[in-house]
C-alpha cells in the first residue's frame, strides 16, 4: 500500500497525532483525503518510513544541519519566496494568482524590488545593445550549450558583485537575463521591446501559445532554496559576478533531478507509447529511479503550479494515462515538469521548450537571490560532518 491511515502512521512513528499533523503542514509528510471517507486523511508510506528512521528525542545540531541539506528546515533567511499551505508565494503574493496577468518581467520587478516596468525597459535596452555586438563565432546547437557558453563568457569579464550599488546591480541583472534569453532562443526575435514570452512565441512561431508561455515563466520564477538557487547564492557569497552566480545555478540544470526532469519524462512518454502507461510506470519504479514529472515533497496535495497550467491544457495521450498510472502505483500527482512537457506537446513546441521555460523563468529567481545575497554580505561556508577514518588509523 502506498498510503497509510492515521492509526497505521502513528503506530509506525510512535508520536502524538499533533506531531503527525505538524509534519504534514510543513510538507515533510504527504497526505490526501481518503476516497472512502473524506473526513479522514491518508499518509504517504515512504514519508512515514523516512520519518521513522529519525532517532527519538532532541537531535544533535550536526543531525539537524545534515537534514537541512536534504529537504529540511530553512538554512538561509530569504524574503523572496516560500511554499506554504499548498501555495507558492512571491514576497507574500500567490504565484498562481500573479500568473493570471503578470509577465516574467513584472515578477522580476517584484522580486528585485525594482520600479514597475523597470526590468522590461532594462532588458530591452540590453537586447538592443547586444544586437550590435560581435556575434559568437561558434554557437552551440543546443539551448543548454548556448546558455552555458554565454554565461561563461560574461563570467570571465563581468565585475564582482560585492560592494556595488543596488541600482547598478539591478541593471546588470536585467542584462544577464537578456543575455541568457538571447542565447537560448532558437531564432532571434524581431522585437527586442517585447516580453520574453512574446519573443519565445515569435521565435517558435506559436502566437496562440503566448499566454500559456507567459504563465509558465511566471510560475517558474522562483521556488525557495532549491539546488540551483543554493548554488547561485554560494557563488555570489564569494563576491562573484551576477553572471557567474547564474552560471553556477544554470549548471545544476544539467542533472536529471532538477532541470533535466523534462528529458527524463520524455523517456517515460516514449516507453508509455511503446508498452502502455501502466507498464511504463511500473518498470520505471522498479528501476529505483524517481518518477519524473510526478510528486513534490513541498506539496502534499499536489503542485499548485502544475495544477494552474493543467486546467488550461487539453488531455493528451499518453500523458493522461501516465498521470493515472502514477497516482495509482506511486500515489504521486503531476508536478510542474509534467505540465511544461504537456504544454510543449499540446502546442508542438521544440523538444527543449520545457527546459528553456524552466531556465529562463528561474533565472529571474536566481538573480533575485543573488541580489539578496549581496545585501547579506557574508560567505556561505558550511562545515562538513567528518565520517572518515579517525586519526592514527593508518
Amino acid at each position: 500500500m502506498v498510503w497509510m491511515t492515521a492509526a497505521e502512521a502513528l503506530n509506525v512513528l510512535n508520536v502524538r497525532p499533533q506531531t503527525l499533523y505538524a509534519n504534514v503542514s510543513r510538507g515533510k509528510i504527504r497526505a490526501k483525503s481518503d476516497a472512502d471517507d473524506p473526513r479522514r486523511s491518508l499518509y504517504h508510506r515512504d514519508d512515514i518510513l523516512r520519518m521513522a528512521k529519525r532517532s527519538n528525542g532532541r537531535r544533535k545540531i550536526e543531525a539537524v544541519s545534515a537534514q537541512a541539506m536534504q529537504w529540511g528546515d530553512p538554512v538561509l533567511p530569504s524574503a523572496l519566496s516560500t511554499a506554504a499551505d499548498g501555495r507558492l508565494l512571491y514576497r507574500g503574493r500567490d504565484a498562481v494568482t500573479l500568473s493570471e496577468t503578470a509577465t516574467l518581467e513584472d515578477i522580476a520587478d517584484l522580486l528585485w524590488q525594482a520600479e514597475p516596468g523597470q526590468v522590461l525597459a532594462a532588458t530591452a535596452a540590453a537586447a538592443n545593445a547586444a544586437a550590435t555586438a560581435p556575434a559568437v563565432s561558434a554557437r552551440p546547437a543546443s539551448a543548454l550549450g548556448a546558455g552555458l557558453l554565454a554565461l561563461a563568457l560574461r563570467s570571465a569579464t563581468d565585475a564582482p558583485s560585492l560592494g556595488r550599488p543596488a541600482a547598478e546591480l539591478r541593471a546588470e541583472a536585467a542584462s544577464v537575463l537578456s543575455t541568457l534569453t538571447a542565447a537560448m532562443m532558437a531564432a532571434p526575435a524581431d522585437n527586442n521591446h517585447a516580453t520574453i514570452s512574446q519573443r519565445l512565441a515569435l521565435a517558435w512561431q506559436r502566437p496562440a501559445a503566448e499566454d500559456l508561455l507567459r504563465r509558465a515563466l511566471v510560475l517558474m520564477a522562483d521556488h525557495e532554496l532549491n539546488a540551483s538557487t543554493f548554488a547561485t547564492r554560494v557563488a555570489i557569497s564569494t563576491g562573484a559576478s551576477l553572471a557567474a552566480g547564474v552560471l553556477a545555478g544554470f549548471t545544476t540544470l544539467t542533472g536529471p533531478l532538477h532541470g533535466g526532469a523534462s528529458a527524463e519524462f520524455a523517456q517515460l512518454v516514449a516507453s508509455a507509447n511503446q508498452h502502455g502507461a501502466g507498464t511504463a510506470v511500473q518498470a520505471w519504479l522498479a528501476s529505483g529511479r524517481p518518477l519524473p514529472g510526478f510528486g513534490h515533497k513541498l506539496y502534499a496535495e499536489g503542485d499548485p503550479r502544475a495544477r494552474a497550467l493543467l486546467e488550461l491544457l487539453p488531455e493528451l495521450h499518453p500523458h493522461t494515462d501516465l498521470a493515472a498510472a502514477a497516482e495509482a502505483q506511486a500515489g504521486e500527482l503531476p508536478n510542474i515538469d509534467f505540465a511544461l512537457t504537456l504544454l510543449a506537446a499540446a502546442h508542438e513546441l521544440p523538444d527543449d521548450a520545457p527546459f528553456i521555460l524552466f531556465a529562463l523563468g528561474r533565472c529571474v529567481g536566481w538573480l533575485a537571490h543573488a541580489l539578496e545575497q549581496v545585501q547579506a554580505n557574508r560567505l556561505i561556508r558550511p562545515r562538513a560532518r567528518y565520517v572518515g577514518p579517525s586519526a592514527g588509523t593508518y
